[in-house]
């Protein structure tokens, strides 16, 4: 199973900011020690191009992120201060998904190991997203692969937002996002599936939700790739979840969403989206046990 990472080019943050830039490199290096792993299933993904980013953002915006002159707003809508290796940085993470979904579609599986960058839209950066990885991997897939409907299967506690409405109008690829209701963003866009759940939903009510919404998502498109999308924000532990799910209840998760995928032959592209565990060992326990079971499903 091909994993792809960029952790050598995450850029330092102010001391005390709440993204746990750490969690990449210690998800490698817990992926590494396992020894489920060798060092060629490893891989440094090539950075996104500019019209392969331009599929899913405008030039406008693509310009002002590249060339530092986004405004004092909009910096602080995204949530990093600016550099150039912000932006080195996104381009790779957008890279590696695109990379992912390449290999799932020879190999049934593989994984970003950061990505899921779902709040950035089209002409604007939001929540620690500068560029919308899933978007831009699912219509270059579409573009070099030759490939018709891909699906996004977003579990991260936060929804899609930027994800619905770069896609929108475009029925070649259906978003579904499950997430919490009150959660951020509190202005919320129209997926073309959307499962809202309440504070405090647990395991059960979770799954159950879950269950019947993969039913529609596939009931309604027929994807030839799926991009799986698996926060460990849920986790009764997060910081910023609120969902109350337990680390059963994530591991049943994945192996709910990559075994409807499996059994009806649809390759899937993994992005490890959001987690902030008081504990980070606890969200790079999460993210890890994603990889290893899609590893033994599509082994």
């Amino acid at each position: 199973m091909n994993l792809y990472y960029a952790d050598q080019f995450v850029l330092p943050l102010p001391e005390g900011h709440r993204f746990p830039m750490a969690k990449y490199r210690l998800l490698r290096e817990s992926l590494i020690h396992s020894k489920l792993f060798s060092d060629k299933d490893f891989h440094v993904p090539p950075a996104a191009t500019d019209a392969q980013i331009m599929r899913a953002h405008t030039a406008a915006y693509l310009q002002r992120a590249a060339d530092g002159t986004l405004d004092a707003d909009e910096i602080r809508r995204i949530g990093f201060p600016w550099t150039p290796q912000m932006i080195e940085r996104s381009r790779r993470s957008s890279g590696a998904t695109i990379e992912a979904a390449r290999s799932a579609l020879r190999d049934g599986c593989a994984a970003n190991l950061a990505g899921g960058t779902h709040h950035a839209h089209a002409d604007f950066g939001s929540g620690f997203c500068v560029f919308n990885d899933a978007a831009i991997a699912a219509r270059a897939m579409q573009a070099e692969e030759a490939i018709g409907q891909v699906a996004i299967i977003d579990c991260d506690v936060h929804q899609g937002d930027g994800t619905a409405a770069i896609l929108a109008d475009d029925p070649t690829v259906f978003t579904f996002s499950i997430h919490g209701a009150k959660n951020f963003p509190f202005r919320k866009q129209l997926s073309d599936l959307d499962v809202e759940l309440a504070d405090d939903t647990g395991d059960g009510a979770y799954l159950d939700a879950l269950r019947a919404a993969l039913d529609e998502v596939f009931s309604r498109c027929r994807p030839e790739l799926v991009i799986y999308l698996a926060g460990a924000d849920p986790f009764k532990g997060d910081r910023l979840g609120r969902l109350s799910l337990s680390l059963d209840g994530l591991r049943a998760r994945d192996d709910m969403v990559l075994a409807a995928c499996q059994v009806r032959g649809v390759p899937v592209a993994i992005a490890m989206a959001g987690g902030y565990a008081e504990d980070i060992a606890e969200t790079v326990a999460i993210h890890a046990a994603t990889i290893t079971l899609a590893r033994q499903r599509f082994a």
